[in-house]
């Protein structure tokens, strides 16, 4: 029953798409995104966050637009990091929000139908569709992924998202507050593929490089050591163990090498893809809802491949440091149309092993 779950589960893979032009489109809740500030659906109110370590102020990471299947909001995650140096590693600086915004009250402020119908195709994307919010007009402005693959799978993507412009129809929030000057890294859409469908191409040579380099600095058979999966196998593994011990990092790589630049793996419902031995206690750690009390679910996580993309475009220096950050949202996706702020889920940030394989 364990294999047959993990053969149905779908597995979606972000990967840096064209950077985000304000000069010539803007990006707005319904775009997934990396980088520049959050969007807020207009009937909220975000407070920019700060960080419960330092209390400085973080910097915007990635904008995932994920609304569920069969319901009636729309759905956008975002996350925060501090870029302090003391703060590395922690998941307590970081910070992780979701929004919702009922569809019909975002109808009322989009062009009429054409909108509509774009709502209706955005609505299950996350239960079967491919769509993370790349505008109809962007796709027609923005130049073609670095593949011919991922171009294919971008035109896909056309006319399944809504437009930017909102109006004054949809109850106001305070919108996006912030503290004064923020940080921001360099923003650029995100392009989705099925992992499952992706091709392996010229760029696997690449990661094989990178698995070879990682065998010969560690003194490690890469190879036997992901075959030695069965029971009976300790010994087997323990001769071919790496210096450090980590079976996980070396199965972490090999997962990741059919696609070495994703930048987020999205499976709600899925199983993480830890880069390092999670604590026995984990499941413990991931606390249920504060707002409906229901279990936290695993949604999507940051990949190391994002670290080296992050560019600042206003402050020297702005860098954040992971191995890959698990974010976990509520089972039910729980939401009030009287909710006037953002709601805040989990994290949890493992600390790479290895940073310079992914540079």
């Amino acid at each position: 029953m364990a294999a047959e779950q993990r053969q149905l589960e779908c597995v979606l893979l972000g990967i840096r798409d064209a950077e985000i032009d304000a000069n010539r489109c803007l990006s707005s809740c319904f775009t997934s995104k990396i980088g520049e500030l959050p969007n807020c659906f207009p009937s909220l109110t975000l407070r920019y966050p700060s960080c419960s370590i330092c209390n400085g102020i973080l910097v915007h990471v990635v904008q995932v637009y994920c609304p569920l299947e069969g319901s009636p909001y729309h759905r956008t995650v975002n996350v925060f990091a501090c870029p302090s140096r003391a703060c590395f590693g922690k998941s307590e600086s970081w910070t992780v929000l979701r929004s919702q915004c009922l569809e019909t009250e975002a109808t009322q402020a989009q062009e009429p139908k054409a909108n509509q119908e774009a709502t209706m195709a955005t609505r299950d994307w996350c239960e079967g569709a491919d769509d993370w919010g790349i505008d109809e007009e962007t796709e027609s402005s923005a130049p073609p992924a670095n593949s011919s693959m991922e171009t294919d799978f971008t035109s896909q993507l056309q006319g399944l998202s809504l437009r930017e412009h909102l109006q004054s129809s949809v109850p106001a929030g305070e919108g996006l507050l912030l503290p004064g000057p923020v940080p921001t890294f360099q923003p650029y859409y995100i392009s989705v593929v099925d992992e499952g469908e992706f091709c392996v191409d010229a760029d696997m040579d690449h990661a094989q490089r990178l698995l070879k380099e990682y065998q010969r600095r560690e003194g490690v058979d890469v190879q036997q050591l992901i075959s030695c999966d069965g029971e009976g196998e300790s010994e087997k593994y323990e001769k071919t163990k790496a210096r450090h011990g980590d079976e996980i990092f070396l199965k972490f790589m090999k997962k990741i090498s059919v696609c070495q630049e994703q930048v987020l793996r999205y499976s709600r419902k899925g199983q993480p893809l830890f880069i390092t031995a999670p604590p026995s206690n984990v499941k413990q750690m991931v606390p249920c809802c504060r707002s409906c009390g229901s279990p936290r679910i695993f949604e999507f996580q940051i990949m190391p491949a994002l670290v080296s993309m992050l560019k600042s475009i206003n402050t020297d220096g702005l860098t954040v440091e992971f191995g890959t950050v698990l974010i976990y949202t509520c089972e039910k996706s729980c939401w009030s149309p009287s909710n006037q702020t953002p709601l805040e889920e989990f994290l949890f940030v493992q600390t790479d092993p290895d940073q310079k394989l992914f540079k």
